[in-house]
């Protein structure tokens, strides 16, 4: 559990992607903007371990695409997909090593409009798009910080297989996704399960 509301630093990101995702869950996002302080509590990850990890972006070798995943931990990758929708992720492991963790869903804390429960979703609501590409998320305009620990709650870990990765092969059985299992935030929770916990009932698939 945090002990103080700090700023990640780099040595939080350059170890283990696996273990960097997990601790992930119940840590607050943070983009300073025009638009203000934005904070998203982050219920949802994926965790891509390439080049061997053939759904990860970085099987497809160096690109221009994929340069910042192999830089140094602690910066955003920021890519489009679909040709719609930008999503954040933060690079992990050594510089050279291709990782990276996806933040797919977020818990409004602050400053948040407009729905969470997405990769896509939660960035065009923190305002978060390609322009932030390669930013240091131990800078001043996007990080992730530990909350003030009357602001922490421990999440309930649970991991599950990736979301639409099956092109990946055996890849795509890996269970690299890891949610807090009490969110009803997470990107598979159904619009009434969703619905009903925001109501105060128990979160149920």
């Amino acid at each position: 559990m945090p002990t103080s509301r700090r700023k990640l630093p780099r040595s939080f990101y350059a170890r283990e992607t696996l273990t960097v995702a997990r601790e992930l869950l119940g840590l607050h996002l943070v983009h300073k903007s025009i638009h203000g302080r934005q904070v998203g509590r982050i219920v949802e990850v994926e965790a891509y371990q390439g080049p061997q990890d053939l759904a990860a972006h970085s099987a497809r070798g160096r690109t221009q695409r994929t340069e910042v995943m192999f830089g140094a931990p602690g910066h955003a990758y920021v890519y489009l997909i679909y040709g719609v929708w930008d999503c954040l992720n933060v690079v992990t492991a050594a510089h050279g090593t291709p990782h990276a963790v996806l933040v797919r869903a977020l818990e409004p804390v602050e400053g948040i409009e407009n729905t969470t429960h997405g990769p896509g979703l939660l960035c065009r609501a923190l305002h978060v798009n390609r322009s932030l590409n390669g930013t240091d998320l131990t800078g001043n305009s996007l990080w992730i910080e530990m909350p003030a620990p009357a602001a922490y709650r421990q999440p309930k870990v649970q991991r599950a297989t990736r979301i639409g990765v099956d092109y990946a092969g055996a890849w795509a059985k890996k269970p690299w996704r890891f949610f807090d299992g009490n969110s009803p935030y997470v990107s598979t929770v159904s619009t009434a399960a969703r619905r009903r916990a925001l109501q105060g009932s128990p979160v149920t698939g």
